[in-house]
This record gives structure tokens, sequence and C-alpha cells, in this order.
């Protein structure tokens, strides 16, 4: 089992490094810490890449084409062929551009979805780090996507770039209390802000159930969180070219283009986590491995972000902004009202 696996290869590292003498203790955590995030990075950048081929199959199939199909078996080697191009490329940095900005922003783009998930469980006993503050950990984490976008804009000394950072900042900061809002009827309902806690007490029902709503309020929030369509106004070709990308070529769009993905991956773990109980095995199946589980609900919701992306026209952003305030957060509010009305209706007749 993955999950054995797991403890076992993590408890043999911390006694190996336990038996090397002149290691202090803190010392020998720390790098059995620092293995674990690139064990994790590792595994955002392969999923990543992995999910460019998945879309563009998904993306085919919806417009009755073939896809990828030529490059390696079934084509699974095209992306990798991609950022082999890529990386060949010159990285071209605009004149009056601010330069350690402008390299550093898709560097550090790739950091909140690794913090991100160094404390998800995606499986049994399977977390890098069990926070007992995790739910408040992610978010704060995931919020500082928005610093990079804006990093981007800001130092490439362009206006357009910088009208499409501004842009992202405006679209993002508006989503993100929506999707805030929409976990507070979880946190009320588990009554922790611990990842394994609030997967622990969907043991028997999931919380989708007793909080439909705010999964749809999430699973809203997140897709525009993360500037897919029909939220996609970060990048609207007709209007801005491209948002905070205009001066980014070769690698550094790369970064940019990935971390989009990784993001995706991030707010899928997270819907899974707090709404579909995690790595729990539906109708009893639990001869299935944990993780198994994880993957199949995160990437059925991966898949339903792709659908919406070949379904759905990019909508106007001033409709973008209303949707925002005007019906998710007032309706994120009312949620929140109704589950404390049902947990005190609940605990008064004493089920």
């Amino acid at each position: 089992m993955l999950e054995n696996l797991f403890v076992g290869t993590t408890d043999w590292l911390r006694s190996l490094l336990g038996g090397i003498g002149f290691l202090p203790t803190e010392i020998a955590e720390s790098i059995v810490l620092v293995v674990k995030l690139v064990a994790v990075l590792v595994f955002i950048l392969v999923n990543a890449l992995w999910l460019v081929y998945m879309e563009r199959k998904v993306a085919a199939f919806m417009q009755a084409r073939i896809g990828p199909n030529r490059v390696g078996p079934w084509g699974l080697l095209q992306t990798t062929a991609d950022i082999g191009k890529l990386i060949s490329k010159e990285i071209i940095i605009p004149k009056k551009a601010d330069k350690v900005v402008f390299l550093l922003a898709p560097v550090l783009i790739f950091m909140p979805p690794l913090m991100v998930f160094a404390v998800l469980p995606i499986g049994k006993n399977m977390a890098a780090l069990d926070l007992n503050i995790g739910v408040f950990y992610l978010l704060a984490i995931a919020s500082l996507s928005t610093l990079f976008f804006f990093m981007g804009g800001w130092a490439s000394n362009n206006k357009y770039s910088l009208l499409g950072a501004m842009r992202t900042v405006a679209q993002m900061v508006s989503y993100e209390l929506p999707l805030v809002l929409s976990l507070l009827g979880v946190i009320m309902i588990v009554g922790s802000l611990n990842l394994s806690d609030i997967i622990a007490a969907q043991e028997h029902t999931w919380l989708i159930f007793t909080q439909p709503i705010a999964f749809l309020i999430f699973f809203i929030a997140a897709v525009a969180e993360t500037n897919r369509c029909p939220f996609d106004l970060v990048e609207g070709e007709s209007e801005i070219i491209n948002g905070p990308y205009t001066e980014y070529g070769g690698m550094g769009f790369a970064m940019f283009f990935l971390a989009e993905y990784a993001n995706i991956m991030v707010v899928c773990a997270m819907a899974t986590i707090m709404f579909l109980g995690g790595w729990h095995a539906p109708f009893g199946l639990t001869f299935i491995p944990s993780w198994v589980w994880f993957f199949i609900k995160m990437y059925v919701l991966i898949f339903i972000v792709m659908q919406f992306r070949w379904t759905y026209p990019r909508i106007r952003v001033d409709q973008l902004m209303g949707f925002g305030w005007k019906v998710l957060v007032p309706l994120s509010l009312a949620n929140i009202f109704v589950t404390g009305i049902g947990m005190y209706i609940y605990r008064a007749i004493g089920w």
C-alpha cells in the first residue's frame, strides 16, 4: 500500500538521520521536511504537465477532433516537447522593466501551490504536514498568488500588462471573499480547522449533502480564482492582450501557464477535502487505497473545470464583478445564517 510506503519511508529517513550522531534533532527534522517538499514539488510539476495534455484531449473530444497524437504514444510526449521548445527560447526582458521583480514573478508563482499541497492529506496518514490550523493556513497561502500576478504586470513596464494585472487582482480579491465564506459552514459543523478532522467528520456523510449551496459557491469562486473560463477575463486577447503575461515568453510564460494548472489542482483538492469526504471511500469500497479515491474525486472536479472552458462563453467584466458581489457574497452569508439556525435546532432537539 502506498499509504504504508509513505509512512514507512518517512520513519526510515527520520531514523536514518537520527542515527547520525552529530546531527541535532532539529536539523534531522528539517532535512525530512525538505525531502517531503521536494517530493510535493515533483508531484505538482508532473501533474501539471499531465493536465495540459488532458485538457487538449478533453477539448478535442468536445470539438470532435483528435488532439495530440503524433509525439509519443497517443501524443503523451507533446507537452514534454513543448517544454523543451520553451526552455530553448531566449529570455527577453523589456528595456525599462524591473528586471529582478520581472524574473522573480514566474518563479514565485509556484510557491503557493507547493506550500498548500504540503498540508493536504491526499490519503490516510499521507500529509507532509498536519497543522491544527490547516484551513486558515491554506487560505492564507493560496491568497499570495494575487501578489505574484501583480508583480509580473507591474514589473513589465507595459500599460497593457499593468491593466491586466489590476484586473487580475480585482477578480481574485472579489471571489476570495465568497470562497472563504463558503467554508465557514463546514467549519461550523465540524468545529475544527484541522484538515484531517474535517475528513474524519465525513466518514459516514459527505458535507456536500449538508452544505450543497456552500459547495456550489466554493466551486464557482474557485473557477474564478484560477482565471478559468467563463471567468478568464484576465487574458481576454481582444481587450487586454493576455493580461499580466504580455511581456513574458519562453519559460517565463510557461511557468505562469503551468501555475494555472497547479492552482486548479489546489482548488479541486480543497473541494475534495472540504465537501467530498477526502480520501474516504464511497459505498464501503475500502479495498481500494485511500489515495486512489482522493485522486478520483479530484480529477472528476478537474474534468468539470475543463468542461466549463469548452462549454461556456466568456462573460463581461461588469457581469463578473456583479455576480461575485451581488450574488455569491449574499448567498454565502445566507448559507452561514441557515447553517447556524440548523445547528441550533439540531442541538436543541438533541439528535
